[in-house]
């Protein structure tokens, strides 16, 4: 197994050739570490080759991981499917939320943000590739979300974040990644200050630094094949999309 360190290296360096084909200084572009499944242990040791910033997907996995390295002044985002009575517990524990899709959530969250910490910085999730089992708000719904959430206290409406469709196709990556970039321009000319793209991950950031990407979430190029418990119902589609985001 390759160490975190080195695979770390490796990322940084993928990101900084990525960006220089396009014209764009590496600097523009910030690494997530997506730490979901991963022990504490494995967060600890990318913490000490240098990298900062992990984003979670699962709440319960996710606190007890913060209070595990509650030594380390890490940056947690949070990057998964938000429900409602989760709210509170994220609005308390994280600097971002990547996943907000819903006026509800949003304005839960901005209930629930302390008053005592900073603005809660937030992405909206747009479901480009129009999957039924993709969270996110529809393209064409996007404009009004961002507009709403723009003018909520105890938020700091940053961008926009998706999960395009796992396919092997090229083209059709680009395409959804230049989607979310029409959306994200359309926004600025709107007048929206916003400065954040997250978009990216392990098979494809290449392609989203490309399209404008500022913070690619990478998990199995750092931490190495997730592990989950397979259902045994599950098809082999299903298993395949467990495994690779």
């Amino acid at each position: 197994m390759v160490k975190i360190s080195v695979a770390l290296e490796a990322i940084n360096t993928r990101i900084a050739k990525a960006a220089s084909k396009v014209g764009r200084q590496p600097t523009e572009i910030l690494l997530l570490a997506a730490s979901k499944t991963n022990p504490a242990s494995q967060i600890r040791e990318a913490w000490l080759a240098g990298q900062t910033i992990f984003g979670e997907n699962y709440l319960q996995e996710a606190l007890e991981k913060i209070l595990a390295l509650s030594d380390l002044p890490i940056e947690w985002h949070f990057i998964g499917p938000i429900q409602s009575n989760k709210t509170k517990r994220i609005a308390e524990n994280f600097a971002w939320v990547h996943s907000v899709d819903r006026k509800k959530i949003a304005e839960r969250l901005s209930r629930d943000r302390p008053e005592s910490l900073p603005p809660l910085q937030i992405c909206l999730q747009v479901n480009v590739s129009g999957e039924n089992t993709k969270s996110g708000v529809a393209p064409e719904c996007a404009a009004d979300l961002a507009n709403y959430v723009a003018q909520l206290p105890r938020l700091k409406l940053r961008g926009l974040m998706a999960v395009p469709e796992l396919t092997t196709t090229v083209a059709l990556q680009r395409s959804q990644f230049h989607m979310l970039r029409n959306i994200y321009d359309q926004l600025k000319k709107n007048g929206l200050g916003i400065d954040t793209l997250s978009m990216g991950m392990s098979e494809d950031l290449d392609i989203a630094i490309a399209e404008g990407a500022t913070i690619v979430r990478i998990g199995t190029a750092i931490f190495g094949p997730r592990r989950y418990p397979i259902p045994e119902n599950w098809g082999e589609e299903l298993v395949v999309r467990a495994t690779q985001q």
